[in-house]
């Protein structure tokens, strides 16, 4: 699948097994963020394999930047044909005791981050009647979970995005996708539970183990399960499936 590829937040994570997972598979594959150190060791990393990585800092919030993301793609390797919007932040909070600027982060970064980067990347794929767009969602855009308020409500919000613009891009060769991942075995759950741990008492381990035990599987879901699903939407045999949000979660979320 040689393909041009963008991954935002792509430097640990979902995001980093994603870039990597593409780049098997022959593509070229830019990921971007905020922490470029991080950036550049994960894609020194990868391309240690032979793989067609490069690292670029970008603000997905920030609009000037997607434009001069998109540029620089352009002249390093042509359009973009696969955005996989991965970039966001989670922070475990009550309603109560969260912060307006918590609110306002997490939806900026989450919701107009990933409609920033269609908006900026989409037109080239119109033109060339080819086109991938994945939004990591989570199962929390289909039901609410406590103490993530304003991730809920921007995963949530992701997921109307993700369907109308693929209502909107249906016949002109575009197909527009949602994964929706439960609680992962990555930095973000972890730090999450370590939060949780403390304002409950209960212990980050404690925490971790009540996220593995809320899918039948009773399990943590690996980041490569969600890459390897990220890849076969994107794949150009997938072209009859749009609008779609599919969930990686042991079976937690059946709907």
């Amino acid at each position: 699948m040689d393909k041009i590829v963008l991954v935002t937040g792509g430097g640990s994570g979902i995001g980093a097994a994603i870039a990597g997972a593409f780049a098997e598979r022959g593509c070229r594959v830019v990921i971007a963020g905020r922490d470029e150190s991080k950036l550049v060791t994960a894609a020194e990393s990868m391309a240690q394999n032979g793989a067609q990585l490069r690292a670029i800092a970008c603000d997905v919030t920030r609009r000037e930047q997607v434009r001069e993301l998109r540029q620089r793609i352009q002249e390093l390797w042509g359009d973009v044909q696969i955005l996989v919007n991965n970039a966001g932040i989670a922070s475990a909070v009550s309603f109560a005791d969260m912060a307006d600027e918590t609110w306002d982060k997490t939806l900026e970064t989450n919701l107009t981050g990933a409609y920033n980067c269609c908006k900026v990347f989409l037109p080239a794929m119109v033109k060339a009647k080819w086109g991938r767009i994945v939004n990591i969602a989570s199962t929390t855009a289909k039901v609410g979970y406590s103490h993530v308020t304003a991730y809920t409500a921007s995963k949530h919000g992701l997921l109307g995005l993700t369907r109308s613009l693929a209502l909107e891009t249906a016949r002109v060769g575009v197909t527009v996708n949602a994964i929706c991942p439960g609680y992962v075995d990555d930095e973000r759950t972890r730090e999450n539970a370590r939060i949780m741990g403390e304002n409950t008492g209960k212990g980050a381990d404690a925490v971790l183990k009540l996220f593995a035990v809320a899918a039948p599987q009773n399990r943590l879901i690996d980041a490569s399960e969600v890459a390897e699903l990220a890849c076969l939407i994107a794949s150009p045999e997938m072209s009859g499936m749009t609008g779609q949000a599919i969930n990686v979660d042991g079976g937690a979320v059946m709907q």
